[in-house]
């Protein structure tokens, strides 16, 4: 097996054209476990594996990959986003010292009561950030 042909063919089937960079990116998200990254992280990633792409094409990369349901974005404040492989239903601690995130199993979690939607609308899922202070 060819090493990008996972990554390959998992583009092609979210509907995105494999350019060289979203192919190297895509490497560098994917072929290890399941992890959260930020955008300024994954260009660094990138940097250090000697490829060649700027901050802005990471973005770029990172929001088409969510849009194509490759990725989820976790919005911890209005300043900090990130970027999940692990596209199953779950939840997250934002560790707000260290900045890092850690999966909460969907079942940990229990909702009693959520508003009603606004009109027109309907809720499609709930997601949870927990924020704690590290020790």
């Amino acid at each position: 097996m060819r090493p990008y042909s996972q990554v390959l063919e998992r583009l092609r089937d979210a509907g995105l054209r494999p350019t060289r960079q979203r192919l190297a990116l895509a490497r560098l998200l994917f072929d290890n476990a399941p992890h959260h990254v930020t955008a300024e992280k994954l260009h660094a990633e990138a940097h250090d594996a000697s490829i060649r792409v700027s901050l802005a094409t990471v973005y770029n990369t990172l929001h088409q990959f969510t849009s194509a349901g490759l990725l989820s974005e976790i919005v911890v404040d209005a300043q900090r986003s990130y970027f999940d492989t692990n596209t199953s239903e779950h939840h997250h601690f934002f560790f707000e010292g260290s900045g890092r995130l850690e999966d909460i199993p969907v079942d940990e979690v229990i909702v009693s009561h959520l508003p009603a939607p606004p009109a027109g609308t309907s809720i499609s899922r709930v997601n949870i950030v927990v924020c704690v202070e590290d020790q």
